[in-house]
């Protein structure tokens, strides 16, 4: 027999998406994709589908700190992910939670900036995001205009974000991975800042498509899994690359708006995008 818990387990702290696309929807799949067992401490919930946000509600923190015992009472996490998390309060709620509990490396996603460049966390929450939360953290990976909160400065050009990934390693995480995808060139072009200070990057072509709701949760899981797997940081961040980068190219067709990636199209092959 097994021993218990020896499978990979992994666990996502955030937000739902009703419409099934991004959030702790879009996290499980990927992991399970990836083959890790995905755990959830769901922060908040919304009413969305492909066409928007409709309405959202975060949960009582009682409720929230009971999700986080019942996960440490009974599986064996071996790396976590944070997304969104509503507001301040609930930051600080998350962030004492995971000096609590061991829950392997996080990897923070701060969903901060959509993709239209409206706010999704109050002022205050992106403070705290950025004085307690950031230095939990093994891995951050926030997109250019969350990267230009976190680190206060305009990035124009790839000088502009290897300056700003340096920045947000100031702020105590270990690793930085800066995604491009908000960049007009025809190329992306994503950062990775590693804990020795080495940096490296990962380019493809972009894709002329609406369907990639759920972009960052999904290479942020991917991230996760591979972590939990027992990949070293390099290795786990490559093959988060190819795996959005599948899922981008072979679209679904679901829903009439701003559509999901197609969580089942990633096929194992070389990692193909560092420079």
């Amino acid at each position: 027999m097994s021993e218990i818990n020896s499978f990979p387990q992994t666990l996502t702290i955030a937000g739902t998406d009703s419409g099934g696309g991004a959030g702790i929807m879009a996290d499980m799949k990927t992991m399970q994709e990836c083959g890790a067992f995905s755990t959830a401490v769901i922060v908040a919930v919304t009413a969305q589908n492909t066409l928007g946000v409709q309405d959202f509600q975060a949960l009582d923190p009682k409720l929230i700190n009971e999700q986080f015992s019942s996960i440490n009472g009974d599986f064996k996490i071996r790396a976590c992910k944070t997304g969104m998390l509503a507001d301040a309060e609930h930051v600080s709620i998350v962030v004492d939670n995971l000096k609590k509990y061991d829950f392997g490396p996080l990897v923070l996603d701060p969903v901060m900036i959509a993709k239209g460049g409206a706010q999704l966390l109050s002022d205050e929450g992106i403070n705290t995001i950025k004085n307690d939360l950031v230095k939990l953290s093994e891995l951050i990976t926030p997109n250019i205009p969350e990267a230009e909160r976190l680190a206060d400065c305009e990035i124009k050009n790839k000088d502009d974000m290897l300056l700003a990934a340096k920045k947000i390693k100031e702020m105590g995480a270990k690793n930085v991975l800066i995604k491009g995808g908000h960049s007009e060139s025809l190329e992306v072009n994503d950062l990775v800042l590693l804990d020795d200070e080495s940096h490296f990057w990962m380019k493809s072509k972009r894709v002329d498509t609406i369907r990639t709701h759920g972009t960052g949760d999904t290479i942020s899981s991917a991230i996760v899994s591979r972590l939990a797997l027992g990949d070293d940081m390099k290795s786990a961040i490559l093959y988060g690359k190819d795996f959005v980068e599948a899922a981008i190219k072979n679209t679904i067709q679901v829903g009439h708006g701003h559509g999901p990636l197609n969580h089942w199209a990633y096929n194992a092959g070389g990692n193909n995008n560092e420079i």
